[in-house]
């Protein structure tokens, strides 16, 4: 009677865990077959040359013209945005992750960890009102820019935002390399920081990678800091210091206007399809970096 009550509940637990596994891919065609639904009736309407090659955006028109579906200044901003987002948290993530890791003591690292966790849940939204009142003005004096809402201070908001999830994952990464290696580096005469460059990283790298790769998907997906900070210009930046203007922000500001079912409503779902074709491929090519890594790891 026991055993069979026993085999019942591993049975029951057994599906649980496959629906579960199966419930993220489950969610992610709904997800796909949502935005493809929505955005398809336009897609015969759209010039898909200029909607690639043109900087104007103008889907709702005044009476008597003509709509424009040009994103190439959405792709761009949203593409520069990211960049200048990782080039500010992947140095500053790795290089705190190995201070936690390595180099402070127990009881600073717990409280770093702690502060790392309770930046990471910080709402984006206030994460926007500090680039638009605290980032951008110092940005404005610092660079004399006319405004301090901008491609460098949308940056550098994302790259704050990125920061605590590479952090987190890459001090998880570095913490879980065997201790043997450690004590390996140390016996042969390896200082702390030739430890840091010459056994950790390349033994933690997979880890290390997928903390860059989640703070980059961090990055792309961010609506409410760049809308706030990047300035909102339709425009393609010619320096730091323009305002630019993402996929995201985008969406998130014009489809509460848009007429459900309109043209523009729909042209709005194709951005989504662009930035979830883009995601996607971000996501296939991480996947091939990492293997690709694993495979030099193990001959």
């Amino acid at each position: 009677m026991n055993l069979s009550r026993a085999r019942i509940g591993e049975r029951l637990i057994e599906a649980f865990i496959f629906l579960s596994g199966w419930s993220a891919i489950f969610g992610m065609a709904a997800i796909t077959l949502f935005l493809l639904r929505e955005a398809a009736p336009v897609v015969p309407r759209i010039d898909w040359h200029e909607f690639f090659t043109s900087t104007r955006w103008i889907p709702a028109p005044a009476r008597g013209n003509e709509p424009h579906y040009g994103a190439l200044a959405l792709i761009v901003g949203t593409l520069t945005t990211t960049l200048v987002a990782m080039l500010v948290a992947v140095p500053t993530g790795l290089a705190a992750a190995v201070y936690i890791s390595e180099f402070a003591g127990r009881r600073a690292r717990e409280f770093f960890k702690v502060t790392i966790e309770l930046l990471a849940a910080v709402p984006s939204v206030v994460w926007g009102f500090i680039g638009l009142m605290l980032v951008g003005p110092v940005v404005s004096e610092v660079t004399g820019a006319p405004l301090g809402t901008n491609l460098l201070t949308g940056g550098l908001v994302l790259g704050l935002m990125s920061a605590p999830v590479i952090v987190s994952i890459a001090e998880d990464a570095l913490r879980a390399v065997p201790d043997s290696y450690r004590e390996a580096a140390l016996a042969l005469g390896a200082s702390r920081w030739e430890l840091v460059h010459r056994v950790l990283f390349p033994a933690a790298r997979n880890g290390l990678l997928a903390a860059c790769l989640l703070g980059l998907g961090r990055a792309v997906g961010e609506t409410m800091a760049v809308l706030l900070a990047t300035g909102h210009a339709n425009q393609i930046p010619h320096s730091l210091v323009d305002p630019v203007r993402t996929l995201t922000a985008a969406i998130a500001a014009e489809l509460g206007e848009a007429p459900r079912g309109g043209d523009h409503y729909r042209a709005l779902f194709v951005l989504g399809v662009v930035l979830l074709v883009f995601t996607f491929a971000l996501n296939l090519a991480a996947e091939l970096v990492v293997k690709g890594v694993r495979r030099r790891g193990r001959s």
